[in-house]
């Protein structure tokens, strides 16, 4: 998936405060409206009900139907109706959005106030606003029923099952959910990969970097034959583990649960930590700069982009495409490519992850909506084949044809738009951006929707995307003491991990691991591993997994 617009989920001390406003209530719909969609608004005299036609194809509604749609994210554009793809919305069904964003702070007064939006969007699946969707939301399979059974073909049946609340209804349906028949098809590509600069490893005999011995080796080579380049570089660290934690751990295979089924501390994995050990002596060899751990995301694609890493463990390659891109015009030949790099010392195949059956974000229609009909239409819309190829590629014969391969291909001034005047092509087609209920399987339908400075790395990685369905929303209640501790311990781990690595001796590495093992044991660590493993066990019902 592509989560290139910015910051995801909700932080804890808002999340406190939507928990507190959503228990007692929560919206002008709150309790005292049923979730039943009985005495909602009929259709009668606008439309009949037909199974296998979309009903935004039938409704002869004459009067523009005007929606509200709040986004939980300050960077969302709100403009509707002016650009390509929103006009081409705004026309088909006949409505015009008034588009509302803010942060955690308006989505508490949203709830706090009572002036409910007819669509909520949010980011945080594990949020009390989520978990009490019942109180202020409509169930999706109610509005379908009753407006547009057409949405039960085009909705995913195990993400609608994914989101069901214990009222056995669904009501949030999410952008970017794979599940287990997406994986099988192989049309999502890996966002992960080692890379290494082409001229880099060319100039030192292409070897095989897959054992801890032969990663040192290709390091110092590289310091000697390239002295100024950053030998071994990651994705920025910020607050988190970059690319150096689960991104990592994934690459080289390491399990999601015990032989048990029950929640696995991947961190502790001996394979894992046999590999930060590496990296610690790599480290104190001086090749990772000091730097790489100070870099924010702006000084981290800089360096990408003038090519300045011999080497890199890379997660969110399409986000990054863009940079490579650059540097692959400037730089013929000496392009950044895919290799296998470090691998499992136990054996372990890597199992890559991509986005999970969680999706990103997740939208409601309120209790509130002026126009139930008109609303569950455009959810049916936008998951529709139609609606997804609007989304990503605009309109056949305007901005894109289909070649005689069945590939879509952008027209020549598209894509003379799309490389060279972004702006321009962002404002007035904004493809690839409108994307609620967007899919990474709908790339798969053209050459053009990703740069070719990437197209090497997802080929690289096909048959190495492995679902992490088990471990998705795992996570203690928010506001629970377990809640509490997990965020701690997640905050330890995050600078422990830069200590291990940036370690002076074996001592220190030794050290800081037994420090963060100590600090699990002060922190409930082993209630927060029973609510895991019990909620795995509910993840794999759910999934009809054994």
């Amino acid at each position: 998936m592509n989560k290139s617009f910015g910051k995801k989920g909700l932080k804890l001390c808002t999340a406190l405060m939507a928990a507190v406003l959503v228990i007692s209530g929560c919206s002008s719909g709150g309790d005292k409206k049923s979730s039943s969609v009985d005495n909602l608004s009929s259709v009668e005299g606008r439309y009949t009900v037909d199974a296998e036609t979309p009903a935004w194809k039938l409704d002869k509604k004459e009067e523009t139907t005007e929606l509200t749609w709040y986004v939980n994210a300050d960077w969302w554009n709100t403009d509707f109706g002016k650009d390509l793809v929103t006009k081409k919305i705004k026309e088909d069904l006949n409505i015009n959005i008034k588009f509302l964003k803010g942060d955690d702070t308006k989505l508490n007064t949203i709830f706090a106030g009572g002036d409910m939006p007819d669509l909520l969007t949010i980011f945080d699946s594990n949020s009390p606003v989520v978990q009490k969707a019942a109180n202020w939301a409509l169930p999706l399979n109610d509005l379908a029923e009753k407006y547009d059974p057409y949405f039960n073909k085009v909705a995913a049946k195990d993400t609608m099952n994914w989101f069901q609340l214990a009222d056995g209804k669904t009501y949030g349906y999410p952008n970017y959910s794979n599940t287990q028949s997406d994986f099988d098809s192989g049309n999502i590509p890996a966002k992960t990969a080692f890379v290494i600069r082409k001229d880099v490893y060319e100039g030192i005999g292409k070897p095989t970097i897959g054992t801890p011995e032969e990663f040192k080796s290709a390091m110092e080579q590289i310091k000697k034959q390239f002295p100024d380049m950053i030998p071994f570089g990651f994705n920025s660290i910020g607050k988190g583990t970059g690319s150096l934690g689960d991104v990592l751990q994934d690459f080289i295979g390491v399990p999601l649960e015990t032989e048990n089924g029950e929640f696995y501390n991947r961190n502790l994995d001996e394979d894992y930590l046999a590999w930060l050990k590496t990296l610690n002596e790599v480290y104190r060899n001086g090749h990772i700069s000091d730097d790489s751990f100070a870099d924010d995301g702006t000084a981290f694609e800089e360096k990408l982009k003038s090519g300045k890493y011999a080497t890199l463990m890379l997660d969110g390659t399409p986000q990054q495409s863009g940079n490579l891109q650059i540097y692959l015009t400037e730089n013929p030949g000496k392009e950044y490519i895919a290799i296998d790099g470090p691998q499992s010392t136990v054996g372990n195949k890597p199992t890559l992850n991509q986005s999970g059956i969680t999706g990103w974000m997740i939208s409601f229609i309120t209790k509130d909506t002026k126009d139930p009909a008109k609303a569950i239409q455009l959810y049916t819309y936008l998951l529709s084949e139609e609606g997804q190829k609007l989304m990503n590629y605009g309109i056949e014969g305007e901005t894109y044809k289909v070649n005689d391969s069945g590939m879509i291909e952008l027209l020549p001034a598209m894509k003379d738009l799309q490389l060279n005047n972004a702006d321009k092509f962002k404002k007035d087609y904004r493809m690839g951006e409108f994307m609620f209920f967007g899919h990474d399987r709908d790339k798969a339908l053209s050459g053009d929707a990703f740069a070719d400075s990437i197209k090497q790395m997802q080929e690289w990685g096909k048959g190495k995307l492995k679902p992490h369905f088990i471990i998705e929303n795992i996570n203690p209640a928010q506001g629970t003491p377990e809640a509490r501790g997990l965020t701690a311990i997640d905050t330890t781990w995050n600078t422990t991990l830069v200590s291990m690595i940036r370690a002076k001796d074996d001592a220190g590495f030794n050290n800081a691991l037994a420090t963060y093992k100590s600090f699990l044991d002060d922190n409930s660590w082993d209630k927060i591993i029973k609510i895991r493993s019990e909620k795995m066990k509910l993840n794999k019902e759910k999934l009809g997994l054994k």
